[in-house]
């Protein structure tokens, strides 16, 4: 890994942490500010219980213990003992054995907590092939399990099924630039495991979010083979899926966990960190106390240089050494808080990590909130991050299903003016200098509904969790559109099919970064699991078995994202400003269904939801785009009439429509002023010319 070029965070004492082998030897170097003694243990290559070495590390300064050694070599399995005084955060035990947190490589023994940290020589060739480095406003996600997308894929080899070669094998390839997606944004592959509880009842954690090592990749991804050859062949396998993937022109992007680990509470887990320096590493009271602003047990100190410096050290190991292109935080605020644990957008590692040059060509998505005091900080992180827009979430759902909901009963609840700024980039949530880019939007994720239970269930059902359905969120603005659950009545199938249009046609032709949650541009089903962090079954694995109307709405998906592609005013990088030349921005004008310029009282008028948006293109080099977008969010038909004083247009060409069961594309003309019949909840987009 490159040596930073400015100061890091707690200074060059931190530099080159683990293990590092040179001139026939290893160095191992751990922190621990208060310890009073760590020692190095070596094991046998094949009995992780038989020490065949013990050896003390020598204090340095600024907390370092190290020593070197000619035992360290690759593939040693080795831990470490800390001792340290006792009282109030202190958790020292020098009869525990602890994993190295920067170790790349891990082996397991036949313990839930048998784990040994493995000597790992860095090095892989990658054939010369770049990073993709799509441009932001080109960026569409596809967020996904790694080992759910390919689990059950005909295509796929059995051998490499829910496996890191598996997501590279050229039939998940094509499927990806098919579909239109630039980037693979994957549930957690840092090493991880279950929590005791759940074992206890049977299951496992199936998402990820229980990290135990921020730099080793997860073992049970790889196929059997890599497995067999240990923590470099799992290693080489990761790299080999990252390498063809970039050669195919997609991204890849790692949801990351660094704001708590697998040690859970007080009385959790004793793996690493809380053995190391349990003060220094993980938030707390004067008293010892855990600071949980995560709800997993601990919250890792990132006041603490050596805190932060861990994240920082790991997100560049992955940048660099295993070429991801981009990284999702989990509840990103957590990693902000100071030392009084309050959020702060100017954060030393925040900032670190914006400013790092190791990372300046990585893609930076905040999970915008956690749940601790003052956790919500969507639209509050600093420029160069993007962030997860829940409101954007919310609006979506609301105007195509809650809304519509309300609306059976009694009338719509409100007009069209939160629904159209959030298509227009979100600019009373975003700044200025951030741009509607720093909104990733999305309508669904891996936690929650997925797209086709949103709009086919009311409540939530997840019994099979063990949690007696208490587990999950209860508010969804979903809407089973008359029926819960499965059913056979054509009329409200046809009403679903047509719902999950708009939200995915919301979702690609809105200004800001789209985010599809895998499965979701076929309509999958978890049966109303809102929850399935820990289903490891057919449940969440991808069914790639598709009925008609689910090839058909993949269709629509794949259309979208290429109309979306060639057409630059749907991706605009920057706001636009009244009556100023702003490069990269679109140019919005919003008309009524009379074609009229729509007024002030017409946007928040629940009579009101029917609109005609066109946006114009301010190129940097080349041709200008317009386009035109009808939008109508209630059940009843509508005459429209296009708009007759958009400067320099002739006519508007059909590219979409959400009423057709079947993408059309047929490029049906028309002029300005002709009246078009749109059936009730519906979208139509036009190319103007």
């Amino acid at each position: 890994m490159p040596a930073p070029t400015t100061m890091p965070l707690g200074g060059t004492a931190l530099d080159d942490l683990g293990v590092r082998l040179h001139d026939g030897v290893g160095t191992l170097r751990i922190w621990s500010q208060n310890a009073s003694a760590v020692e190095l243990v070596i094991f046998d290559a094949t009995d992780l219980d038989w020490e065949t070495a013990q050896l003390p590390l020598e204090r340095q300064p600024g907390g370092v213990w190290e020593v070197s050694s000619e035992l360290l070599q690759p593939g040693i399995r080795y831990a470490i003992r800390v001792d340290g005084p006792h009282g109030p955060g202190n958790t020292f035990n020098p009869e525990t054995l602890l994993l190295d947190p920067y170790a790349r490589g891990l082996a397991q023994g036949d313990g839930y907590e048998e784990w040994r940290s493995v000597v790992i020589a860095d090095g892989f060739d990658w054939g010369g092939v770049p990073k993709p480095a799509i441009p932001l406003d080109r960026t569409v996600i596809y967020e996904g399990h790694l080992k759910g997308m390919t689990k059950r894929h005909p295509d796929v080899p059995p051998a490499l099924h829910g496996t890191y070669a598996g997501l590279a094998h050229p039939a998940m390839i094509e499927y990806f630039r098919s579909l239109g997606v630039t980037a693979v944004e994957l549930l957690p592959v840092h090493a991880f495991v279950p929590e005791p509880r759940l074992l206890e009842r049977g299951l496992t954690n199936y998402w990820g979010y229980n990290t135990l090592s921020f730099f080793a990749p997860h073992t049970a991804y790889a196929t059997e083979e890599s497995r067999k050859g240990g923590p470099e062949a799992v290693l080489a396998e990761f790299k080999g899926m990252v390498r063809l993937l970039h050669e195919a022109g997609l991204e890849v992007i790692l949801d990351v966990v660094y704001n708590h680990t697998s040690e859970e509470g007080i009385g959790g887990p004793r793996s690493s960190l809380r053995g190391i320096d349990n003060t220094s590493y993980y938030r707390q009271q004067p008293d010892g106390a855990y600071v949980d602003t995560t709800g997993c047990g601990n919250t890792l100190d990132t006041a603490t240089d050596a805190g932060a410096r861990l994240v920082l050290d790991s997100l560049r190991y992955w940048a660099t050494e295993m070429q991801i292109d981009g990284f999702r935080f989990d509840l990103a605020v957590a990693l902000g808080r100071n030392a009084q644990h309050e959020y702060e957008r100017e954060h030393p590692l925040l900032k670190a990590i914006a400013e790092d040059p190791a990372l300046q060509d990585v893609k930076l998505i905040a999970e915008p909130w956690d749940v601790g005091l003052g956790g919500w900080q969507t639209g509050n992180f600093a420029a160069g991050w993007s962030e997860w827009n829940d409101r954007y979430r919310d609006r979506a759902r609301n105007f195509w299903l809650s809304d519509i909901d309300y609306a059976r009963r009694a009338s719509a609840p409100v007009g069209i003016g939160g629904f159209a700024n959030r298509l227009a980039g979100s600019a009373n949530t975003y700044s200025e200098e951030r741009g509607p880019l720093a909104s990733i939007n999305f309508v669904t994720a891996h936690d929650g509904f997925t797209l086709h239970d949103l709009v086919s269930y009311d409540v939530k059902h997840n019994e099979a969790n063990g949690e007696d359905n208490r587990d999950g969120a209860d508010m969804n603005r979903s809407f089973n559109h008359g029926v819960e659950g499965p059913t056979a009545d054509p009329s409200i199938l046809a009403a679903r099919r047509k719902a999950m249009r708009n939200l995915l046609g919301t979702l690609l032709l809105s200004a800001g970064i789209p985010m599809l949650t895998a499965g979701d541009e076929f309509g999958r089903s978890q049966r109303g699991n809102n929850n399935a962090y820990c289903q490891d079954s057919p449940l969440t694995w991808l069914n790639w078995t598709h009925e008609p109307w689910q090839q058909d709405l993949r269709e629509h998906v794949a259309l979208l994202t290429r109309l979306r592609a060639e057409n630059p005013a749907l991706r605009p990088a920057r706001f636009a400003r009244l009556g100023e030349h702003i490069p990269e921005s679109s140019v919005m004008d919003w008309f009524d269904q009379n074609g009229e310029t729509m007024e002030v009282e017409q946007w928040n008028d629940p009579r009101n939801r029917t609109l005609q948006y066109v946006a114009a293109s301010v190129p940097v080099d080349g041709a200008a785009n317009r386009i035109l977008l009808i939008v109508h969010g209630t059940e009843a038909p509508i005459d429209v009439r296009l708009p007759e004083s958009i400067e320099g247009a002739s006519s508007f060409v059909s590219l979409w429509s959400s009423a057709d069961e079947r993408p059309d594309g047929n490029g049906q003309r028309f002029q300005p002023g002709d009246v078009l019949p749109v059936p009730g909840t519906s979208m139509h987009l036009f190319r103007v010319e």
